[in-house]
């Protein structure tokens, strides 16, 4: 993918982007079309389209839908990976079929990096090697998987076996994002109603109580003063909130902080056992499946331990990766370190026994992932009823605050 610069078939000066092979083959291709190239470089996407657009004076069919929503998603490279197995499968060399998939792209940010694979490889680079030098879009599993099957010539197998990892991966993200939504709104919704309430409505209403000259009731008297404080100190309220969230975030991700907080999440009690579960099916998928593709045991240990987020489990993962490499059995260290389920112990011990390791960790990553449904289900169900109870107790208390003092009033200039 190549930004130009050039002299048209009228003598006006003329910019855009094109996809060739080679500077040669660019320069061969835009002669074709009367133009004289007066200078190039590679697209790095962003600009490169805007150039172009610019050019042509309004959009085409390489609009930067990457620079709209933020770059390259992954259903984008599940489905490059799924087209790719399909067409290799199909006796398409590797090369055609990089061709054909860079044609049909549309996202630049996606495109751009692809026309550079292609590029390599037509080069004689392997596809890993290729894709390596892209590591923000094909990280280390990907690269891992794709470097094995090249070497075993079962390229397309095991960029299906791939792509089936990527889509059940975004499906759990996106399982766990939809469950997330409903409660995230109602907490921000209650803070936004409860701000209201605290800085404009409770002011006015207890306004009169003070010209009564009465006593008022404790909870009211709390209530005022805590309406008061908010009123006074919103915006210090809210930079301490931030500030404290920021330094929380980095604690929570430092050295120190982040074993602590990690060991803290996975004793939640409900939480807690999701965590665990969702990190267990990740890791079971990924080594099963980088280990049928035949991926070293080592590797895919490593890859797997990248591939969790948590800290404790991270460091099982690299002791049973050192007790591998001493001969020990993979079921023996994990059981040893007490993070992981007996579930997956037991059946992993039967795989090595067996012999088809690979096959017993899918089963786990399946039952894994369906366990994930059915807490997630648990969760949400717990979390919204009792988001439900705080904020329906916070406005109970607020008007009970606001009626008892009313009634007083009403109560003593009524008949004696």
């Amino acid at each position: 993918m190549y930004a130009y610069k050039g002299l048209g078939p009228s003598g006006k000066n003329i910019a855009g982007v094109r996809d060739a092979e080679s500077p040669k083959v660019l320069r061969q291709v835009l002669r074709k079309d009367g133009v004289i190239v007066t200078s190039f470089e590679l697209s790095k996407g962003g600009k490169a389209a805007k150039a172009q657009n610019a050019a042509k004076g309004g959009l085409n069919k390489d609009v930067d839908i990457g620079a709209i929503f933020g770059g390259v998603k992954k259903v984008e490279i599940a489905a490059f990976t799924r087209q790719m197995a399909t067409l290799l499968r199909s006796g398409i060399p590797l090369a055609e079929a990089l061709g054909a998939l860079v044609e049909q792209v549309t996202n630049v940010r996606f495109k751009a990096p692809l026309a550079e694979v292609r590029a390599a490889v037509n080069e004689g680079s392997s596809l890993a090697d290729a894709l390596a030098k892209h590591p923000k879009l094909f990280d280390e599993l990907f690269v891992s998987m794709v470097r094995a099957g090249e070497l075993a010539g079962n390229l397309d197998e095991v960029l299906t076996r791939l792509a089936d990892f990527l889509e059940s991966s975004q499906k759990l993200k996106s399982k766990i994002q939809g469950a997330m939504i409903y409660p995230i709104v109602m907490l921000v919704v209650g803070v936004g109603i409860m701000t209201v309430l605290m800085i404009k409505v409770i002011p006015e209403i207890t306004s009169m109580f003070s010209q009564a000259g009465r006593t008022l009731p404790l909870n009211t008297r709390i209530l005022i003063a805590v309406s008061g404080f908010f009123g006074r100190n919103i915006l210090w309220i809210f930079l301490s909130m931030i500030i404290g969230f920021i330094l929380f975030r980095k604690w929570s991700r430092s050295k120190e902080g982040k074993p602590v907080w990690h060991a803290f999440v996975l004793r939640l009690p409900v939480l807690g056992e999701l965590v665990r579960t969702i990190n267990v099916g990740r890791f079971a998928r990924t080594l099963g499946t980088m280990l049928q593709s035949g991926v070293p045991m080592l590797r895919a240990l490593e890859t797997g331990k990248q591939i969790i987020g948590n800290v404790l489990l991270q460091r099982a993962v690299e002791d049973a990766k050192q007790a591998v490499t001493e001969g020990e059995s993979l079921a023996t260290t994990l059981r040893k370190s007490g993070q992981f389920p007996a579930t997956m112990i037991h059946m992993t011990a039967v795989g090595e026994k067996a012999g088809q390791l690979e096959q017993m960790l899918e089963r786990v990553a399946t039952a894994y992932e369906s366990e994930v449904d059915t807490k997630l289900s648990r969760f949400t169900a717990l979390l919204e009823p009792l988001m439900l109870v705080l904020m329906g107790g916070a406005v109970a208390f607020i008007v009970f605050s606001i009626l008892q003092p009313i009634m007083d009033l009403g109560q003593l200039s009524g008949p004696k």
